[in-house]
């Protein structure tokens, strides 16, 4: 009979990693690894999301990545990104769990390590992650008490099967297209890094004030006239309208209303991805920015904000960032207004700049174009999923 379980009476155990400090890059072929964060909370597992771990450690090999985990970030500066879990498939040797994520071992007599993913990822746990989760100041998790409490539907593993089976037909297609927008953005990583150029400036040279911090007033369950951003609208594609929250709408608050194509950057997140920046672009309602951005405001005169844009997320330049940040701890560094202001910058003159952006511009669009598709198939993928999961019956054309 369907129904649901408690997830710890289908788990045979939820052990969490190690975070030495390790060296900031990639382990080679034959090296030991620790995960980083961002392997896990895209949803699916990206085993090139590693660093290396220095020679003097000893390699806990209890803690080795094998195929069949299900892993899940237990905590982490955004609110959404905590609890986001996905199966590993194959995975190269030598991959170590980080502290921040848990190990779900599924029992695999009553449960299929794939479904658990994906039960992971419904609306439904979601919610129940949602009202368990503690913590503030950028910084949330759960616990292994409560993802053992996590309810998930009763399904046998035949009907496991089919639902894995529903997903991945859905994935095989959507991966198709996933490889073809990769290619787009490797191509316009490089046309844009190799347009940028002209004499080198400090940044803090051509903004027209200095960059501002936020400010993150406490949610409210109401709308009020007042919204503001969530950490993660800035992305490495730039600004994504996403994580809107309800907040009073007061005087204080009223200052810190973004207009339309203000710069900003994330001052404080995992080294990955602090100093991301974007352009804001107007909700349709005022906006303010959280304390773990600042606003810069380019001098119009002498720079234009979508080129500054190109420029702070080049490459080079988040390198630069990254190494820049300072903290104690890898889940949480910060880059301070000092080091923005003093970030060197190629600036050409503003028709060359007004080159460079339409140049980058007409690649973005067939970005967009083919990320639209891939959202909508997602959409559908996730409605055929649901409906399976809650026993409804419905045609998985994918």
């Amino acid at each position: 009979m369907r129904g649901e379980v408690r997830l710890g009476e289908w788990l045979t155990g939820v052990g969490t990693g190690w975070s030495p400090v390790c060296d900031p890059r990639q382990p080679g072929g034959d090296e030991w690894g620790v995960l980083k964060l961002s392997a896990v909370t895209s949803g699916r597992f990206i085993e090139s999301e590693a660093k290396a771990l220095p020679r003097a450690f000893t390699p806990r090999l209890a803690l080795e990545v094998r195929p069949g985990d299900v892993l899940m970030a237990r905590a982490n500066g955004v609110r959404e990104l905590v609890g986001v879990a996905c199966t590993v498939g194959t995975v190269r040797p030598r991959l170590l769990l980080p502290d921040l994520v848990f190990r779900l071992t599924a029992d695999p007599a009553v449960l299929h390590p794939e479904f658990l993913g994906i039960a992971l990822a419904s609306h439904a746990v979601r919610r129940q992650i949602d009202d368990v989760m503690r913590g503030s100041s950028g910084q949330y998790k759960v616990s292994q008490a409560d993802v053992r409490d996590l309810r998930i539907p009763r399904l046998d593993v035949d009907e496991q099967e089919r639902v894995v089976a529903a997903h991945a037909a859905f994935e095989r297609r959507i991966g198709v297209l996933e490889r073809a927008l990769d290619k787009l953005k490797v191509a316009r990583s490089g046309l844009a890094e190799a347009a940028i150029d002209g004499p080198d400036v400090v940044l803090g040279e051509v903004l027209a004030e200095r960059p501002r911090n936020g400010y993150s007033p406490q949610e409210v369950s109401e709308w009020s006239g007042l919204q503001a951003l969530g950490l993660g609208c800035l992305t490495d594609e730039g600004f994504v309208p996403k994580q809107l929250k309800n907040v009073p709408d007061t005087v204080m608050g009223r200052r810190y209303v973004l207009r339309d194509g203000d710069l900003l950057m994330s001052r404080a997140n995992t080294r990955e991805l602090v100093g991301l920046a974007g352009r804001y672009q107007d909700v349709g309602s005022p906006c303010i920015y959280p304390d773990l951005m600042m606003r810069l405001r380019p001098d119009a005169k002498r720079c234009l904000p979508s080129y500054l844009e190109l420029v702070l997320r080049a490459p080079a330049m988040r390198r630069m960032v990254k190494a820049a940040a300072r903290g104690t701890s890898e889940s949480m560094v910060k880059i301070s207004s000092e080091v923005v202001e003093g970030l060197t910058v190629p600036l050409p003159d503003r028709e060359r700049q007004r080159e460079i952006v339409r140049t980058v511009a007409s690649l973005d669009r067939r970005i967009a174009a083919r990320a639209e598709v891939i959202a909508k198939l997602r959409t559908v993928q996730q409605g055929v999923v649901e409906d399976l999961l809650a026993g409804r019956v419905r045609q998985a054309a994918a």
